[in-house]
């Protein structure tokens, strides 16, 4: 009786180990992105960073026109504890998940109020809070691994997403 209780608590062990996976160990490992407002109110970006490895990114892997989860693997999550603001459009402080619909020459970011999911197929549109107008530019080299990183100052942060030779970026102002 004792072998099978202990065979027993073997495999549920084993099995609690293996759905703990370490999520850094994956093709396209977790990363994170911070801006701090100057009264400490923050806005987190966690997401999963894909690599190029050789391939064409925008227009085939990632095509134009279409919703992306804009990283790999669960949705990207942005939480702010501060209201914030970008080219008109308001958005609460709140947790939600942001994609975006890259464009050869423009990018669109959409924050949507649903949480916790996959990524894709995008199916969200009835609980999308806002749309907002990114910038595109050109980096300066290759971007090997998707990079969403922030430019800081005062009252705002540029939120700037890079890959391939291709920067998005928006910039979101504090609401006081």
């Amino acid at each position: 009786m004792k072998k099978i209780a202990l065979a027993v608590l073997f495999v549920f062990a084993l099995c609690l180990i293996s759905s703990a996976q370490d999520k850094s160990k994956r093709p396209s490992p977790p990363a994170q992105a911070q801006c701090k407002f100057s009264d400490g109110k923050t806005i987190t970006v966690d997401y999963s960073s894909p690599r190029a490895k050789g391939r064409k990114i925008f227009g085939e892997l990632v095509p134009y026109g279409q919703v992306w989860r804009t990283g790999a693997n669960d949705a990207t999550t942005f939480v702010t504890t501060a209201a914030v603001s970008a080219d008109g459009r308001d958005v609460p402080a709140g947790n939600y998940t942001i994609f975006t619909v890259p464009e050869q020459n423009k990018w669109t970011l959409i924050v949507n109020k649903k949480t916790g999911e996959w990524g894709i197929p995008y199916k969200y549109e009835s609980e999308e809070l806002v749309r907002i107008p990114m910038s595109v530019s050109k980096t300066s080299g290759p971007v090997e691994n998707f990079t969403i990183r922030f430019d800081q100052g005062g009252d705002s942060c540029t939120l700037n997403m890079s890959w391939e030779q291709t920067q998005a970026s928006v910039k979101l102002s504090e609401k006081k």
